[in-house]
């Protein structure tokens, strides 16, 4: 509770800042209209030369699509800009800050800034989400959805370790400024069901770099294609991946040089 209270606090004082300027808000809020439109308008040409892509028809891929929009909000309005900081303290060597700070130095840098304007593609990606399950034929049953929103949690926990594997890397580089277009390549991947690419690619998004897990695994148990495994491995896989995060990152720290030191 005591680390929730400081998060809403963080959360207060970006949502004051953000909004002091809010012809940049309404700026943003436009391009991510832009951007979600260009990627609905993107498969729906497609459909237009075939009925199908693999296994997958135009509603159900319109479904992993708003995922995909929903969780690239999230990750441009809360890792992206916590990322960005990141790196400039440990450059400058003013990380003092944050290590001297009575709360959990990871939890402060990893979770205290946000561009809350982002939050429009998080909206957007729960719309076309919603207006794909409208085309299906059938509703989702409730044991999908309750399935659904844990394989969500799962992607945000398996998307927040990822960015952090990599962005605590820049305690020995400290020119990582395009750390994050690496993730951006794989997780681009995830605008289309990974059923649909060769074997070697689907292994690697589902088990080296799993980026399955944060679209094509939650439409597919949205869609009814109900399997147990897939909670437990995707549960298995964010477990396993914020646990060497944070162990990465106790241990990164040890080699911070401050600009006092």
């Amino acid at each position: 509770m005591r680390y929730l209270r400081v998060l809403l606090t963080f959360y207060k004082a970006a949502l004051l800042t953000n909004l002091e300027y809010r012809a940049g808000f309404w700026a943003g809020a436009l391009l991510s209209v832009v951007s979600a439109v260009w990627q609905v308008a993107g498969v729906s040409l497609f459909f237009l030369h075939t009925d199908r892509l693999g296994d997958w028809v135009y509603a159900e891929v319109l479904l992993v699509i708003g995922l995909y929009v929903a969780f690239l909000g999230v990750i441009e309005m809360v890792l992206y800009p916590n990322v960005q900081e990141l790196i400039r303290h440990i450059r400058k060597g003013t990380m003092d800050f944050i290590l001297t700070k009575p709360i959990d130095s990871q939890f402060h840098a990893s979770l205290r800034r946000i561009e809350i304007w982002k939050g429009v593609d998080i909206l957007l990606g729960i719309g076309i989400t919603l207006f794909a399950l409208s085309w299906l034929p059938a509703r989702p049953a409730l044991p999908g959805i309750l399935a659904f929103l844990f394989l969500c949690l799962c992607a945000i926990v398996i998307l927040y370790a990822l960015t952090m594997l990599l962005i605590t890397s820049a305690f020995w580089f400290v020119r990582l400024d395009n750390v994050m277009e690496l993730l951006f390549t794989f997780f681009d991947a995830g605008r289309f069901p990974v059923t649909i690419f060769p074997f070697w690619l689907r292994l690697v998004l589902t088990i080296i770099v799993p980026i399955a897990f944060v679209t094509t695994v939650p439409a597919a148990v949205l869609l009814g294609r109900f399997e147990p495994i897939y909670i437990v491995y995707a549960a298995v896989v964010a477990a396993g991946l914020l646990l060497a995060c944070i162990a990465f990152w106790r241990f990164a720290v040890r080699f911070y040089s401050s600009a006092s030191s």
